[in-house]
């Protein structure tokens, strides 16, 4: 009966913390909410990473955490190459104060925000999938995600390649 019971608590303190990972960076989230960088383009990169995740074994804490804190420290839509930076202090502040994650967990989110935008593709998968779940979006700015340029075969399988760029343009 515990084991039944786990997952469900388990879940329960996920959908908890996320709520209150979304009020503690919308509270300091300097652009538009509903902006290119803002909510709508972190839920289509939660779906885009949870999406593969499920195929491909990445820790789909981490890749969720990703989506809502990738591009939490913008201070602009336009050329920010410190964002990255930012929001991987950010992160680290965060673990301690409501996160919690474990070493490994916290390591691989703060490479994967930190560097989301440098355009590397070699790493765990973990945050490959994080970097390809944001490179999926990219029709947004007008941008053809190119399968070259992204790290997992998930992300360059035609049908979910196109069904993200579909989702991103609307």
């Amino acid at each position: 009966m515990v084991e039944v019971e786990e997952p469900k608590r388990r879940a329960a303190v996920n959908s908890r913390l996320k709520r209150e990972v979304l009020r503690v960076v919308r509270e300091q989230f300097r652009l538009d909410w509903q902006g290119i960088h803002g909510a709508p383009h972190w839920a289509r990169v939660r779906w885009n990473g949870l999406t593969m995740a499920r195929e491909n074994g990445a820790r789909a804490d981490v890749v969720e955490l990703f989506a809502f804190l990738h591009d939490s420290r913008r201070m602009s839509d336009g050329r920010d190459r410190e964002h990255g930076a930012r929001g991987a202090d950010f992160t680290l502040q965060l673990n301690r104060e409501l996160l919690r994650l474990d070493r490994s967990g916290l390591e691989m989110l703060a490479y994967a925000v930190r560097h989301h935008s440098d355009g590397l593709v070699e790493a765990d998968v973990t945050v490959q999938t994080c970097w390809d779940a944001d490179r999926l979006d990219l029709g947004r700015v007008g941008i053809t995600p190119r399968p070259d340029r992204l790290c997992t075969e998930q992300a360059r399988e035609p049908r979910l390649l196109e069904r993200a760029y579909q989702r991103s343009v609307r």
